[in-house]
């Protein structure tokens, strides 16, 4: 039975071009000129009888079938890669994850040797939140902050959690902290991202200080990064400092936290998630997710 197949070299151009929405941009990819990536999308779209592309406010957007059918293609020229490189003999993979700082260090790295193939992980680290444009970001996997929804991508909430101040123990202790209400005359750490300082002394039923009332940086891994150092006192995700805190290297401050909600969600593309290394991988984070419990909130300075 003969196979009924469009030309390759015009699948091939049309799904860099998908990716990247522009032609230049897959012409470089692809070491050709951005006219012959326009010359095999039109034989692409003479075969299908369809078009893939349009152009709005003069920006290359896909159609409806033009994104459906890129999304399949890529996929498939995915597993077409990964067969080509066993078949040669080359095993090495890849498997690009994106997240933020405090993610990578609190909370992944610890452990990935538990990750069935761990050398198959580059991790990617953001500065702030990472971007789930997968046009763009080059990544497998994105942790992205939050569970709001992506166009193209599978988004499935990953953890939740509450915060609380924690601080060094020789902080604790030089600054004689024993109330919530001592927080008001010491240096807190803010972060840009989402500071919720106001929030937390509401819960803990004190008034919150004038703020600024130290430091702020751009994410709450610096915060503690700079906590653990004797510099002060951070607001901190239960979920990312527990095991530090069990180290004793942090000590966490007063029963109060602030009401939990989803800090990450596990983000892939939809064309992708059935990917043998991405399913792993998502496995593997849901598995130490579920591993670590609920959160215990009985931790009170002493």
């Amino acid at each position: 039975m003969r196979r009924k197949l469009p030309p390759f070299a015009a699948v091939r151009a049309f799904e860099a071009a998908a990716r990247h929405l522009s032609f230049a941009k897959a012409a470089d990819e692809l070491c050709l000129t951005p006219s012959a990536i326009s010359h095999q999308v039109r034989a692409l779209e003479e075969y299908l009888d369809t078009k893939l592309f349009e152009r709005r406010n003069n920006r290359l957007q896909l159609t409806l079938t033009g994104d459906a059918y890129a999304g399949k293609m890529t996929s498939l020229l995915d597993v077409f890669e990964a067969s080509t490189l066993h078949a040669a003999g080359t095993t090495s993979q890849s498997l690009r994850v994106l997240c933020t700082p405090g993610f990578a260090a609190r909370w992944l790295v610890p452990r990935l040797d538990r990750f069935v193939e761990p050398s198959a992980v580059r991790l990617r680290v953001s500065v702030g939140a990472p971007s789930t444009d997968f046009q763009s970001n080059d990544a497998d996997v994105v942790i992205g902050w939050a569970d709001d929804p992506v166009q193209g991508a599978e988004v499935v909430p990953l953890m939740q959690s509450g915060r609380y101040p924690v601080a060094a123990p020789s902080f604790v202790r030089a600054q004689c902290i024993k109330t919530p209400e001592d927080l008001r005359n010491v240096t807190l750490m803010h972060d840009e991202t989402m500071d919720q300082w106001a929030e937390w002394f509401a819960a803990a039923g004190v008034e919150p200080p004038d703020f600024p009332s130290g430091p702020e940086f751009p994410n709450c891994e610096l915060a503690t990064s700079g906590v653990e150092q004797g510099l002060g006192v951070s607001l901190a995700y239960d979920i990312m400092v527990r095991e530090t805190v069990k180290s004793g290297r942090l000590v966490r401050l007063f029963e109060a936290v602030t009401l939990p909600f989803v800090i990450y969600s596990f983000v892939c593309q939809r064309s992708r998630a059935s990917e043998p290394l991405i399913a792993a991988f998502r496995d593997f984070v849901f598995n130490e997710v579920e591993a670590d419990g609920r959160p215990s909130f009985a931790v009170v300075a002493e």
